[in-house]
């Protein structure tokens, strides 16, 4: 929040562990301070989408019109991470879409394309207006192949430019360029790179 009031370029987000005391106050505190929206991450914090501890926060994202990046997609699942929970139990996009059904009103972006699920999140592209999904590391060909379809295949307004950094394993400019790579319009590159996440975090676009 001392950051956000700083650099007038930045926005800032909140989290939160699902199901700590005060929860939904903690998040109350931030957005009062000039956070927006939240951060979860379902392989860190260990929650499942469906437990009364993340309804909790849903109903609440959605009353305040707060948006919600959400890791939940299945991988990595790699051992070196010594996660404490196996992602691909509590990671699925049929839960997903539960939410995105059960909350019309709540806005939230899946990273990496969903990474190994990124057919079925593409479908779910098309059938919910509250779903956005980021391409962090999706354009840099450091992941194996996951059959992703090509990005102008998808709704792309509804898909954010993301990069993880500063924790990446190559150089910071590696995604740009492979988004530049695509040969997309400038329509569409407007909108990856600043419409939607305009949309999505519901800030002023010139």
């Amino acid at each position: 929040a001392e950051l956000n009031d700083i650099y007038p370029q930045l926005t800032g987000t909140a989290t939160v562990f699902p199901g700590e005391d005060g929860a939904a106050s903690i998040l109350e505190d931030a957005w009062d301070a000039g956070l927006t929206g939240v951060k979860l991450h379902a392989h860190v914090q260990f929650f499942e989408m469906d437990s009364d501890a993340m309804r909790e926060i849903y109903a609440l994202c959605s009353d305040r019109n707060e948006p919600m990046v959400m890791h939940v997609g299945r991988e990595p699942k790699n051992p070196l991470y010594e996660y404490k929970v196996d992602p691909y139990s509590i990671c699925r996009v049929d839960l997903v879409e539960e939410v995105l059904r059960t909350y019309p009103e709540l806005k939230i972006c899946v990273p990496h394309l969903g990474a190994d699920e990124c057919r079925p999140y593409q479908r779910l592209l098309e059938r919910y207006d509250n779903l956005w999904l980021d391409v962090a590391m999706m354009l840099t060909d450091f992941f194996p192949p996951m059959d992703a379809p090509p990005l102008a295949e998808m709704r792309l307004d509804r898909i954010m430019f993301g990069t993880d950094f500063p924790n990446i394993p190559y150089a910071w400019d590696r995604e740009i360029k492979g988004l530049c790579a695509l040969g997309l319009d400038n329509d569409a590159m407007e909108m990856i790179l600043s419409k939607n996440a305009s949309t999505f975090y519901s800030m002023e676009f010139s």
